[in-house]
């Protein structure tokens, strides 16, 4: 394991169209890496936020024909950094999309890959449905990675609401855990910062949150305030509501540092269910 690092998390505000937010994400991107970060993480959807269905079948692309693929890998070798895409919209072998995250090397090798397990089909009080299950082919598979200053941990948006997967990463060794995201506003206003505390301090472990903000295609909205946060629970870095970037120090001995001094993960018992 390596020393302290810094990482930077690009916030954006995506629209439907794959150029215009490749570039844009591109822009942040060279900005964060002269800015001094070693590692830095894009949004979930970091390529389209499309509403229509039709609309949205019609510009996935496979793997192997996503240019902002392409774009981001040759970006991350000229670079020479690490990159983590929080996650394109990938046509899969039965044509219905993946939503899936990428970790590129200073190589522009594809090191890992994560799609997204826990669809979102939810009915938000200010009247939005959302039905990610009817669109989107789930993952089935945690994910863990290693980085030159210790194992990481993939997941995206939706998955913060299910507290095993990060149990289980961590007790597998990630020490750092992303969480690139779309959160809705409504429910980033009422729980984004409370879940995403929880998740570094129960684990001990940072909790990279690169996030969509603003107004989107069809007035979506997104609640962005992209998060760092520290294995103790500590906002380090907050992206606020506007496309940017932000950056903390990244010292993988604080989550070792935690977890020894709080060994949940290792001190858990198991139990059986309650008696009716």
């Amino acid at each position: 394991m390596s020393t302290a690092f810094k990482a930077a998390l690009i916030q954006l505000n995506a629209g439907p169209e794959v150029g215009p937010n490749i570039d844009l994400g591109i822009t942040l991107i060279r900005e964060a890496r002269g800015a001094g970060a070693d590692f830095i993480l894009t949004p979930e959807t970091s390529d389209l936020l499309e509403p229509s269905g039709e609309a949205l079948m019609a510009k996935v692309r496979h793997e192997a024909d996503h240019v902002g693929l392409r774009r981001y890998r040759d970006l991350a070798k000229e670079l020479a950094c690490w990159l983590s895409i929080g996650s394109f919209l990938i046509k899969t072998e039965d044509q219905r999309p993946s939503n899936r995250s990428f970790l590129i090397s200073p190589r522009g090798e594809i090191v890992a890959r994560y799609d997204k397990i826990h669809m979102f089909d939810v009915d938000i009080p200010d009247g939005q449905s959302y039905r990610e299950s009817k669109r989107f082919r789930p993952g089935e598979c945690a994910v863990i990675a290693q980085l030159p200053w210790g194992n990481i941990g993939l997941t995206i948006c939706y998955d913060l609401r299910f507290p095993a997967l990060y149990q289980t990463l961590a007790k597998e060794g990630a020490l750092f855990l992303t969480v690139p995201s779309a959160f809705t506003r409504l429910t980033g206003s009422a729980h984004w910062h409370a879940l995403l505390r929880a998740r570094a301090i129960e684990t001990g472990s940072y909790v990279l949150a690169a996030a969509q903000c603003g107004t989107h295609a069809r007035g979506r909205e997104t609640y962005g305030h992209s998060l760092i946060v520290s294995p103790w629970g500590e906002v380090l870095a907050d992206g606020g509501e506007e496309p940017g970037f932000v950056m903390a120090e990244i010292d993988p001995q604080a989550a070792l540092a935690a977890r020894a001094m709080i060994p949940s993960l290792s001190s858990g018992r198991s139990f059986s269910g309650p008696a009716l």
